[in-house]
């Protein structure tokens, strides 16, 4: 036996076998399996790479299997889902192909779909107007629209005069601008442009509700304190609008729900609640603490949806412009 075989687990050498059989003799194979099993073992079949014909003859002797060699055969994304839509519902692959590839996407396109439209834009200035005119149809309209305001004005309508002179791309040009980014781009961005694994965590943590904010940051704490710190320091909260200044409070309060202003205040603090009065006319600030205790007991729930809410509205005037956001847990004022 040759020492790669060796070298081989068993779950890689089950993966080779099963891509040697190939569809007629593995089919009663798979249908046996479970969907974790089929999960398991087509990871290692995408992953397996080269395996030499001389490998695959002994993983077959190894398995007391009468069969001489096959011929070299190569595990891949492509061929292992080639394999099981012959074998599977096209919906049961999908799932299990998706699991496999991750969060970052299918294609090149779903991947583009995940970068930040500045990091993006910063790559695509400098590419022909042309090219990033391909990319954008490519991508979604929401995404390309936030990249496209992102460029210079001038190389912005040009690549808008690229776009509507287009026709259909031919496949081989398409096939080129996906290469090209695939190797010029996607490849360097994990050095060039990675988001602190910190900031991740707090813009999900802004999201949770109260009582599970508090859970994960202190379990968190008793494993890894300091990134607890780092979390905490980074997340802006319902709180946090404390520190807008007056024409702040005041635009947010012309852009927020009636409603969700009475019930996101019920569970505001003292100082936010002045804060927030102190900023409305007189007969706004009767109305608002009369709606407030009309409301009568709420649930935590509905407060925290509404605070959630009320904060997102206030990130959203923040990345037009119209109001300034600060943490003030730092000398620097954060702008979202």
């Amino acid at each position: 036996m040759s020492e790669t075989t060796i070298d081989l687990t068993g779950s890689q050498k089950a993966a080779a076998f099963m891509l040697a059989v190939g569809e007629n003799y593995g089919q009663a194979i798979w249908e046996a399996l479970s969907d974790d099993e089929i999960k398991e073992l087509s990871q290692h079949m995408s992953n397996l790479g080269s395996v030499n014909a001389e490998d695959v003859e002994n993983i077959f002797v190894e398995f007391a299997s009468k069969v001489s060699t096959v011929g070299s055969l190569n595990g891949s994304y492509e061929s292992t889902e080639r394999l099981l839509r012959k074998m599977l519902p096209a919906d049961r692959v999908g799932t299990i192909m998706d699991e496999i590839r991750g969060p970052a996407g299918r294609t090149m396109w779903d991947k583009l779909g995940n970068v930040n439209e500045v990091v993006l834009a910063s790559y695509l200035k400098n590419e022909y107007p042309q090219t990033v005119a391909v990319v954008l149809q490519k991508i979604k309209a929401e995404h390309a629209a936030r990249v496209l305001s992102v460029l210079p004005e001038d190389f912005s309508m040009e690549v808008i005069m690229r776009m509507l002179r287009m026709e259909a791309v031919q496949k081989d040009i398409l096939d080129k601008v996906e290469q090209t980014l695939r190797i010029e781009f996607m490849n360097n961005l994990a050095r060039t442009s990675r988001r602190d694994s910190h900031e991740t965590i707090a813009e999900i943590f802004n999201f949770l509700d109260r009582s599970s904010e508090a859970r994960f940051l202190s379990a968190l704490e008793d494993r890894n304190r300091d990134s607890a710190e780092k979390i905490r320091a980074l997340m802006f909260t319902f709180e946090d609008l404390a520190n807008l200044d007056p024409q702040g409070v005041q635009t947010l309060l012309r852009n927020v729900d009636k409603d969700k202003l009475a019930l996101g205040m019920k569970g505001a603090s003292d100082t936010l609640r002045d804060l927030f009065f102190s900023n409305m006319s007189e007969r706004a600030a009767k109305i608002l603490r009369e709606d407030m205790e009309a409301m009568g007991p709420v649930r935590l729930r509905d407060v925290d949806e509404a605070q959630m809410e009320m904060v997102s509205k206030a990130k959203d005037l923040a990345e037009s412009g119209e109001i300034l956001l600060s943490d003030n847990k730092g000398e620097d004022e954060l702008v979202y």
